[in-house]
C-alpha cells in the first residue's frame, strides 16, 4: 500500500507538478483512498491509470485534493481590523497597493478584499491578484455565483451593493469581478511575484507539513515590501514571526520588518 501510494505521488507530480508528499500524508492518503474506492478502483495504481486517461476524473481528483471550504468575510472581526487599522496604514504609504490573495479557492476571499478596499478606494483603482492550484475552483471563482450559505458573515449593506440575487443563488457584480485577476499557481513549486503591500493566505497552511509551511512563510516574506503585511487564518498564528523577518502588527497580521 505504501509503495503504491509513493509511486502514485511521483506520477501525479510528473503529470501535474503537484507534490503530494508535501501535504500531511495520513490525511491526504485517507481522502484519496476514499475517493478511489467510491469510484470503484482497488488501488492507487488503478486510480492513476484512470486519471491519466479521463480529464473529468482528474479534475474531480484535484477538487478533492484541495480544501475548498470558504465564505465571504470569514472570521468577520479580522476583516474589521483590516478595514480600520491595516489598510489605512498601507494606503498612507501607497495609494495603489499591490495585493495578492494566495490559495484563493472559489473566490470568496479576494472578492471580500475587493469589497473592503472599495470603502477606501474607487473600484477601478483596485487590482487584486488571486491564485490557486485548482483550475476547477478558479473557474467557479470567475463565474462568481454563490449559495446563500457563503454569505452568512457578509454585512447586509455589502450583499445589497455587490450581489445580484437569482433564486437561491447570488452573483457578484461585474465591478468587483473586474478588480480581481485569477491565475493558476502552485504555492509549493512556482515562483512568487511581488513586491506586494498585502498578502492574504488564510485557512490553507494548516494542511501543509511544517517543512512546507516554513518554506512558504520564507517565500511570502521575500515577496512582501518592507512594511508589507501578511494576513493569515485564525488557526495559523505564527509563533516565531522573527524567523521570517516579521513582527506582529495585530492578531493574525504580520508586518515585514
Amino acid at each position: 500500500m505504501q509503495q503504491d501510494y509513493e509511486l502514485f505521488t511521483r506520477k501525479i507530480y510528473q503529470k501535474t507538478g503537484i507534490n503530494l508528499s508535501l501535504y500531511k500524508e495520513a490525511q491526504m492518503k485517507r481522502r484519496l483512498t476514499s475517493l478511489y474506492q467510491k469510484k470503484g478502483f482497488a488501488s492507487f495504481q488503478e486510480f492513476y491509470q484512470a486519471l491519466d486517461k479521463d480529464n473529468q476524473l482528474l479534475n474531480e481528483f484535484l477538487d478533492r485534493m484541495t480544501i475548498n471550504v470558504s465564505e465571504f468575510y470569514r472570521n468577520a472581526k479580522r476583516w474589521d481590523v483590516l478595514d480600520r487599522t491595516i489598510l489605512p496604514e498601507l494606503l498612507s504609504k501607497n495609494p495603489t497597493p499591490k495585493i495578492w490573495s494566495a490559495a484563493c479557492s472559489t473566490g470568496e476571499e479576494p472578492y471580500t478584499l475587493g469589497m473592503v478596499l472599495s470603502k477606501h478606494l474607487p473600484l477601478p483603482r483596485i487590482q487584486i491578484l488571486a491564485t490557486d492550484i485548482d483550475e476547477n475552483v478558479l473557474a467557479k471563482a470567475r463565474l462568481g455565483v454563490y449559495s446563500e450559505r457563503a454569505l452568512n458573515e457578509a454585512p447586509k449593506e455589502m450583499v445589497d451593493k455587490f450581489f445580484r440575487k437569482d433564486g437561491t443563488y447570488y452573483t457578484i457584480t461585474e465591478e468587483i469581478q473586474k478588480a480581481v485577476q485569477f491565475e493558476k499557481q502552485n504555492l509549493l513549486a512556482d515562483r512568487y511575484n511581488g513586491p506586494f503591500d498585502l498578502i492574504v493566505c488564510r485557512n490553507v497552511l494548516i494542511y501543509f507539513t511544517e517543512e512546507a509551511k516554513d518554506s512558504i512563510y520564507q517565500k511570502f516574506s521575500s515577496a512582501l515590501k518592507q512594511g508589507g503585511i501578511l494576513f493569515v487564518g485564525s488557526t495559523e498564528q505564527i509563533f516565531n514571526p522573527g524567523t521570517y523577518g516579521f513582527e506582529t502588527a495585530d492578531t493574525f497580521f504580520y508586518r515585514k520588518k
